[in-house]
């Protein structure tokens, strides 16, 4: 892997989607970090500089849409895309209103993923 490897935060509370995710984009050649929680976000985002994040919309104790927001309106992450997941197809709605780039439902499809990651920061 080289220093240009593209790098992806995955914020999400259930550690067997941040294991599945991290594996399948670090096969695809992706940096990945992945912060315990939110509150880790900040630091870990602020030390890696990633060019994508996956955030999980229901975290434990938070909402994913009130972080994309927070995201959203900092200069410093304004422009990185936010890709945001969810068990209910139905909220790429709100994801998108809260300020996430793209949406995708879980479980996901690895082509998919992938297609959406590369979209986002290819």
């Amino acid at each position: 892997m080289t220093s240009l490897a593209k790098k992806i935060l995955i914020v999400d509370d259930e550690p067997d989607i941040v294991v599945a995710l991290a594996a399948m984009l670090q096969d695809a050649g992706y940096l990945v970090s992945t912060p315990r929680d939110d509150e880790q976000l900040e630091s870990v985002r602020a030390r890696e500089q990633p060019q994508l994040i996956l955030l999980d919309m229901l975290l434990s104790g938070r909402d994913g849409r009130e972080i994309a927001r927070q995201l959203k309106g900092q200069a410093a992450t304004r422009d990185v895309p936010i890709l945001m997941l969810s068990a209910y197809p139905s909220a790429a709605r709100a994801a998108l209103a809260a300020g996430a780039d793209d949406f995708l439902a879980k479980p996901f499809d690895l082509d998919e993923l992938l297609q959406k990651v590369t979209a986002h920061i290819a």
